[in-house]
């Protein structure tokens, strides 16, 4: 299954990836910036997630969207 990982160092949280992906992607209520959404985290971890097939392109352009890079996605 595809991985997506955020750097939230890099993440200036502009929306852009929620706007995007809501299914995957959310805003973090404590700091604003990204993370993923908690059924698709990997042991709980904000900033990594398994990206269901059927979310794969839209995850994949919201990576693109992101305007300083903080996403990553491995297929």
């Amino acid at each position: 299954m595809a991985k997506a990982r955020i750097d939230r160092e890099t993440c200036i949280g502009c929306g852009a990836c929620w706007a995007l992906c809501p299914d995957f992607f959310e805003q973090n209520s404590d700091d604003g910036k990204s993370q993923i959404v908690e059924k698709y985290r990997v042991g709980g971890n904000l900033a990594e997630g398994e990206i269901p097939a059927e979310l794969l392109n839209d995850v994949k352009s919201a990576a693109d969207g992101c305007p300083v890079q903080a996403i990553t996605v491995e297929e």
